[in-house]
């Protein structure tokens, strides 16, 4: 059989022919590999150098070989978080014609690291948390896509940090199934496993002395059941909304907030009876709101403001008819939130006249009538819209304030 090598993009093989597919992946020699970190695999893996791209090479029997990277390409289609496949290489020979495994190549996911590099020095268990509920993110969005693991670990999972988000990757694809929709037997079968393979690695690292003494690998195990049920409770709770009333849809967001999650994408499914809100969840480091919300819109402010006004701005562009996250003809989130401060932040500061400000800065005031707006939708039951919860913040709460700052000490 001849040498085939099945790719995404034409570029592909050309560039794939100049790697020796005549040795075995143990043999390769130096000048075409990449010294990456390589996580555990029941395969024999490498990091190789294809033109200007680095890929990563995983040798395994043909069937499955092609079975994982169409897996891999349906998980791309969907928008799931996996390793980019490239190509199937399959009728490999040696020198002496016989027979050599195929291999799969995925396109090395930069700035991603395996478990055991992150472990390497000893991490925080505040990080590890943060880590685990990427790997809950993750697994939820398979389920919620149909997509059975059948081989959740911290083993098969690339973890990135991007500009303070943590983001958990699947790499290994090979035990999975896709189906239309998945049964609660087959969540719980993916969780239950991986319970016991994170609890299972985790003990490795502590025999290890690479894990933190205050860290628990069971409790760790089971953390991550409990962070999975609580996030796929909350997002897959069908809610239709009244058009327009985004009082729901931040309640729905600050639920997601106090479990320990931000929304990374939110979209708004217009239709005759209301509207329907998806969201995808993300998990994000100290301080990242400031520099997200610095980046987007020039605004520096607190963390807890910045989080409050990046909320208020998702909810905003959702409900714009240009706003269609991943379409590259849609306008962009700058472009977006640029809007938003001109049409939105900066009109509704001014509402509020300056000598009632005190020394609230602009950001302060537009997090308190935020909070305002929430406070009246709450005990009105809907929305109460932002002009009249500045009205009412100008006329009722702010004179009480100021006098309140005003009052002598008592002797």
């Amino acid at each position: 059989m001849a040498l085939q090598i099945s790719a995404t993009n034409p570029e592909h093989p050309a560039l794939l022919l100049e790697l020796p597919w005549h040795l075995p992946l143990e043999e390769w020699p130096e000048e075409h590999l990449v010294p990456l970190p390589r996580g555990i695999s029941r395969h024999v893996v490498r990091y190789a150098r294809a033109g200007s791209e680095v890929v990563a090479v995983k040798e395994l029997a043909q069937r499955p070989a092609l079975r994982e990277y169409e897996l891999l390409r349906d998980l791309d289609r969907l928008g799931i978080p996996a390793v980019d496949a490239l190509a199937v290489v399959t009728g490999r020979t040696d020198a002496d014609g016989g027979p050599l495994e195929s291999v799969l190549i995925t396109r090395h996911l930069g700035g991603s690291m395996p478990y055991r590099s992150m472990f390497e020095t000893t991490m925080r268990p505040a990080t590890m948390h943060r880590l685990m509920d990427a790997l809950a993110v993750l697994l939820v969005r398979l389920h919620l896509a149909g997509f059975a693991w059948g081989d959740c670990s911290l083993s098969n999972t690339l973890f990135r940090r991007d500009a303070g988000a943590y983001a958990a990757y699947l790499v290994d694809a090979e035990t999975g199934e896709l189906h239309p929709r998945l049964s609660d037997g087959q969540r719980d079968y993916d969780l239950d496993l991986a319970r016991v393979n994170i609890s299972g690695e985790l003990l490795d690292l502590e025999a290890s002395g690479a894990l933190h003494p205050s860290v628990d690998p069971i409790e760790f195990g089971t953390e991550i059941c409990a962070r999975y049920h609580d996030l796929w409770r909350e997002l897959t709770r069908t809610s239709v909304y009244p058009a327009g009333k985004y009082h729901y849809i931040e309640r729905r967001i600050r639920r997601l907030n106090d479990l320990g999650f931000d929304v990374a994408e939110m979209q708004i499914e217009h239709s005759s009876n209301g509207d329907t809100v998806t969201f995808v969840p993300k998990v994000v480091d100290a301080g990242h709101h400031q520099r997200q919300l610095l980046r987007l819109t020039g605004l520096d402010t607190e963390e807890n403001q910045a989080r409050r006004l990046l909320n208020d701005l998702e909810s905003w562009m959702a409900t714009q008819d240009d706003y269609a996250p991943g379409d590259p003809l849609a306008a962009r989130p700058e472009v977006l939130a640029h809007r938003w401060v001109r049409e939105v932040f900066r009109p509704t500061v001014r509402a509020v006249p300056p000598e009632l400000r005190g020394a609230m800065d602009a950001a302060e005031i537009y997090h308190q009538l935020l909070e305002h707006r929430w406070y009246l939708s709450e005990r009105a039951q809907h929305d109460i819209g932002l002009d009249t919860a500045v009205k009412d913040y100008v006329e009722n709460i702010l004179p009480r304030a100021r006098k309140t700052l005003e009052a002598p000490a008592p002797e």
